[in-house]
Order: C-alpha cells, then sequence, then structure tokens
C-alpha cells in the first residue's frame, strides 16, 4: 500500500506553560516535530501531510520540512480550531495515489520503523488499526459525586498512542459522516467505532510518548539517550 503518514501538530500547547508550542521546543539541536517527521522517513511510507497552524504554515515549509534530508513528498497544511478540524484538513490534502493513512501526534517523535511496519501489515489486512499499549494500573470510573462506581478488567484496557491507522477509503468515510452529523470524538479510532467499523491493536511501546507538559521533557531526555544514539 501507499501509505500517507498524517503528522498533526496543529496546537498551541497550553499545558507546557511555554512561549514556544510544544512541538517547536528544541529538543536535541532540533525542534521536536523535526524529529516527529524523520520518524516517518521510512521506507514503508509513501508520503506526508503536515498540518500545521495557519499563520506556521511557512515556517515549517522552510525552517523545519525544508532542512530536513528525506527522499519523500512532504506537503504543510493549515489546520482548524479542532484536533479533528485539522485531521479533516489533512484529509483533504491526500495525494491520489494514497491507499491508507497514519494519523499520528507531532509531538510523539519515538515512533519505532519496526511498529510502523507492523501497522502497515495491519492496516492492509484489517482496515483500522492503532497503536497502544496494555494499561499498567488499576483504572477506576468515578462518578459526579467523587465515588468509584467500578473498576474495569485491567486485562482488557489498553492505552491509546498514534498512529491510528486507515485506508484511505474507511477514514475519509467515517469523517464525511461526523461532519454531516455534528459529532466531535477524542480520536480517530472513536469515529471509526462509531460507525460500525472493527478496530484492531497494534502493540506500541511505553517510549512512544506524547511530549505535552515540562515533565514529559525530562522523560524524552532520557528516551533518547537510547533511541537516537
Amino acid at each position: 500500500m501507499k501509505i500517507t503518514a498524517l503528522i498533526v501538530a496543529a496546537g498551541t500547547g497550553k499545558r507546557m506553560k511555554s512561549a514556544v508550542a510544544k512541538q517547536y521546543i528544541e529538543f536535541k539541536g532540533k525542534p521536536v516535530l523535526a524529529h516527529t517527521i524523520e520518524a516517518f522517513n521510512r521506507p514503508c511510507i509513501h508520503d506526508m501531510v503536515i498540518v500545521v497552524g495557519e499563520d506556521e504554515v511557512e515556517f515549517v515549509r522552510e525552517n523545519i520540512v525544508g532542512r530536513l534530508a528525506s527522499d519523500k513528498k512532504i506537503r504543510v497544511v493549515s489546520g482548524g480550531k479542532e484536533r479533528q478540524d485539522s485531521v479533516r484538513k489533512g484529509l483533504e490534502a491526500l495525494c491520489e495515489e494514497c491507499e491508507a493513512v497514519f494519523i499520528h501526534d507531532g509531538v510523539r517523535p519515538f515512533i519505532k520503523e519496526e511498529i510502523l511496519e507492523k501497522a502497515a501489515e495491519d492496516t492492509e489486512k484489517y482496515g483500522c488499526t492503532i497503536v497502544a499499549v496494555p494499561v499498567k494500573n488499576t483504572v477506576k470510573t468515578v462518578g459526579e459525586d467523587g465515588f468509584v462506581e467500578s473498576t474495569p478488567e485491567r486485562s482488557k484496557l489498553w492505552a491509546a498512542q498514534t498512529p491510528q491507522c486507515f485506508k484511505k477509503s474507511i477514514i475519509t468515510e467515517v469523517y464525511r459522516k461526523a461532519y454531516e452529523e455534528g459529532f466531535l470524538g477524542t480520536d480517530d479510532s472513536m469515529l471509526a467505532e462509531r460507525y460500525g467499523k472493527k478496530v484492531h491493536i497494534t502493540m506500541g511501546s511505553y517510549d512512544n510518548i506524547k511530549i505535552t507538559t515540562p515533565e514529559d521533557m525530562y522523560s524524552a531526555e532520557k528516551i533518547a539517550t537510547e533511541y537516537m544514539k
């Protein structure tokens, strides 16, 4: 399949408490977003679409994409108000040859090549797959009164990561339906689930962290010691 990596980096990153948006914070000599893009410069990826803030398109084209050594065609487009709006803008920018889409957070720079390859296999086989890891801690559901309502069986709980991967025909269909109904989901898989698509799990990595807080930067430094040798 010809796979497009759709990297979403249009957020403002308020939780980082930084004057610079989290995807542009310098890390190991490059912005976090640059490391993320480089992680998708793999044989299984055909091309990339990077979705950024409306005022950041030219900056990213010239100062990030323009400085990377990549053999992929990379398009940079502006996003929307919500993450789902940004993904929709990215989907509209897909090339005609695209057969599958890997939707990924711009601040997850540690996605491993072997996970991408397995996700590609699973997407071709199942149509929808998300990278995820088993939950390590016991999880509680809590009511509005602050009391525990139930304790889900931990063996059935997985923490969703990205990329979330879909055949192009499937993800464009569920996005169209979501916008027709005015439905806003918390992730792309939720839309697929809502419209009757079965979503497979591809085993991820606990190193595939999303950098959103200052504490995450400390974790990233430790992971990079091994990952970016």
